[in-house]
């Protein structure tokens, strides 16, 4: 038979196969079985000292990296948290025969990158300059200098950041739910503050490093353009005199689980939105069917764009996202779910995660539910395999964990088998909303009230301290108008007769973000021409003008007009806007009392014929502004954005706030005034409008 009738043959058998059963188009066809994915076996060896190697041999770029893995136990480093933080950015601070100049300086010259940590030092070149790579991390780990002025200087900078936190509503409701959860004396629970930063002296950093930084509870992966037999000469001369030696393994009282809902709630008087964080430990290890099964869980609960997204933004519009993550770990995982919401729909929002968190063991996971996550979880773990660092992590896991040869090979095998029954005990198993903590960092006397309903109350401080709930607000005197309250934050400042005046104002503040100086200057002329403009390093970065009756907004260069409730906003940059309220045909009305920084402030809320609203406060014994919360477009629509006001000081007879606090992202920034100029002429042309 020719090959032209052997084809023949087979079309006329093909197509009487499909004569015989036709094709149901109405079905997706079924998945094909996961496969056992094919993962090659790195070279091992164990050096005398006990360091366990794996070699990871690929020549596809010339490329070598090396990861340096210690497994020690969690640590509870008590009054002194943060040495062992540290000790891992000091390792890469100079050694005894290299200043951290010269070491910076060899690293760069090969292009070569080496960063390091507590429990790992990674290091990654060109294979041709393996060996000088290997030379440097072995100076790095074996020979550390760990220099006075770098960890005096690493201590300043972890306090700056500290600082920078206590503003962070999301830092601080990470804080405190590890506080609740674990406890102050478990390591997953005790606090890093400036006065432990300060306990930590250069002995607590060497005995760290000391007493951990051993070969025998070291794994260390070499990946790359490399043969074993190359890397195991490499290895033993970089490492072969490292003195193993016995290290520390603490254990802790696996942390209760609270016998019913809780809340947990920080007031924080200037929030314009509340951080809503539930969660509670889990026992879950890490690295199994079991760990596998709760994560293909969590990620219909509360993954991306999964039950907990589509419920509180999709459907109920209350946030830009919702999330949860549940982790394992040796000593003890953790859930945690989680939004950023507005004031007046936080309970209703816990109320909705709740809701999911017991839906997701009662409502059936649907069948393109159980597909979708599937696929992603699929297609996620293809992807890592195409980083030859995958496989020797695959390696480093398998031996740190005790895990079967064939863990790995079979991921695809043991997500591909989980079903809908499945994902539902998975739910009963971990999600435990009973016993949850509530963690919620807001606005507690707008909140308040409306959480009861879902547990006792505790109140915590911004540290994780227990605290008294706040006390309310004043009442506001029977008669009282939000007029009477403005005539009285004029008169605080100077008066009408001596604010009617100042022609113009010219007002130039600065700050320090992430060791760049920023710049802020604002000018302002009678009756409401404004510009403002902000500058990062010299740089301008923003500029917003208006001339009176129009306004634009330029952000790198490029330029919008601001219409309607934008245009409007604009009255609140001009000089001493309370003054020329009535002109502008703004209405004031007096909402009530509530506590700014402890203080008692009246507040007022504004708005314009053209729909532009904002909030101002004042004080109710000084009459001095102390916030102003306005609305604020953004990337993800508009966002309530609270400004405070604080140092006043006396510029030619005019109060002046010297200390303004606005947001910067998730941080605050607090910009100081470093001049301020009265009545200098200054020229319409500095109002002009793009």
């Amino acid at each position: 038979m020719t090959l032209k009738q052997t084809i023949m043959g087979l079309s006329l058998l093909t197509t009487a196969a499909f004569a015989q059963t036709p094709l149901d188009r109405s079905k997706l066809p079924a998945d094909a079985p996961a496969p056992q994915i094919k993962i090659g076996n790195p070279e091992t060896f164990t050096l005398p000292n006990g360091l366990k190697v794996f070699v990871v041999e690929n020549h596809k770029l010339p490329r070598v990296a090396v990861n340096l893995v210690l497994d020690r136990e969690p640590l509870l480093e008590g009054n002194k948290v943060g040495t062992a933080s540290f000790a891992g950015q000091l390792l890469r601070n100079g050694t005894k025969t290299r200043s951290k100049a010269q070491l910076d300086e060899e690293i760069d010259f090969i292009g070569a990158d080496l960063s390091t940590s507590p429990t790992s030092v990674f290091g990654r070149s060109l294979s041709k300059n393996a060996g000088k790579l290997f030379e440097l991390m072995s100076d790095v780990v074996l020979h550390p200098a760990f220099p006075q002025a770098e960890l005096d200087k690493l201590k300043k900078q972890t306090k700056s950041a500290l600082a920078s936190q206590k503003d962070n509503p999301n830092a601080i409701a990470t804080k405190v739910a590890n506080v609740v959860m674990f406890g102050k004396n478990h390591p997953y629970g005790e606090q890093q503050t400036e006065e432990t930063v300060d306990n930590v002296t250069l002995a607590d950093v060497q005995t760290y490093y000391n007493t951990y930084f051993k070969p025998n509870i070291g794994y260390l992966a070499v990946v790359g353009d490399i043969t074993p037999a190359q890397a195991k000469t490499l290895v033993e001369k970089a490492f072969g005199s490292w003195q193993r030696g016995d290290v520390p393994k603490p254990t802790y009282p696996a942390p209760a689980a609270v016998g019913k809902t809780k809340i947990a709630l920080v007031d924080r008087p200037s929030s314009v939105q509340s951080v809503i964080s539930v969660g509670y430990p889990v026992a879950l290890k890490p690295y199994s069917q079991e760990t596998i099964l709760a994560s293909v869980m969590n990620d219909i609960l509360g993954g991306s764009e999964a039950r907990l997204f589509n419920n509180l933004r999709e459907k109920h519009g209350y946030t830009y996202g919702a999330y949860s993550s549940l982790s394992g770990d040796r000593l003890v995982g953790r859930f945690r779910a989680g939004a950023s919401v507005r004031n007046a729909v936080t309970d209703s929002s816990v109320a909705e995660i709740m809701n999911e968190l017991k839906a997701i063991s009662t409502t059936p996971v649907t069948a393109a539910e159980l597909k979708q996550t599937k696929n992603a979880f699929g297609g996620n773990f293809i992807f890592t395999l195409e980083d030859p660092q995958t496989i020797a992590n695959f390696a480093i896991n398998t031996a740190r964990y005790g895990l079967p040869a064939d863990f790995f090979p079979n991921y695809l095998k043991y997500v591909d088998a989980i079903t809908e029954a499945d994902v539902a005990t998975a739910g009963k198993q971990f999600i435990k909303p009973e016993n949850a903590v509530i963690v919620v960092v807001g606005k507690a006397s707008e909140i308040a009230d409306k959480l009861k309903r879902f547990g006792d109350i505790e109140y915590y401080d911004a540290k994780g301290n227990r605290v008294e709930a706040p006390k309310a607000a004043a009442a506001v005197p029977v008669g009282l108008t939000a007029q009477q309250v403005i005539d009285k934050y004029l008169a605080a400042i100077g008066g009408k007769e001596a604010l009617s005046k100042v022609q113009d104002m010219t007002m130039q503040m600065s700050t320090e973000m992430q060791g760049q100086k920023v710049t802020m200057i604002r000018k302002a002329k009678v009756p409401n021409k404004s510009a403002m403009s902000v500058m990062v390093s010299g740089q301008e970065m923003m500029k917003t003008v208006s001339d009176g009756k129009s306004a634009s907004r330029t952000m790198q260069g490029r330029s919008q007009n601001l219409e309607g409730k934008d245009l409007d906003m604009t009255i609140q940059a001009g000089m001493f806007p309370e003054l020329y309220f009535a002109d502008n045909k703004v209405t004031s009305v007096l909402e009530g009392t509530e506590k700014v920084d402890g203080k008692d402030a009246y507040r007022i809320k504004n708005s314009t014929p053209g729909g532009a609203t904002w909030t101002n406060l004042y004080d109710v014994n000084t009459g001095l502004k102390l916030q102003t919360i306005s609305m604020q477009r953004g990337p993800q629509g508009e966002t309530a954005v609270a400004v405070d006001y604080a140092d006043y000081k006396d510029v030619n007879g005019i109060k002046v706030p010297y200390t303004m606090i606005q947001p910067m992202g998730p941080m605050k920034m607090t910009l100081t005034v470093d001049k301020v100029e009265i009545n200098k002429s200054l020229s319409d042309a500095d109002f002009t409008v793009n």
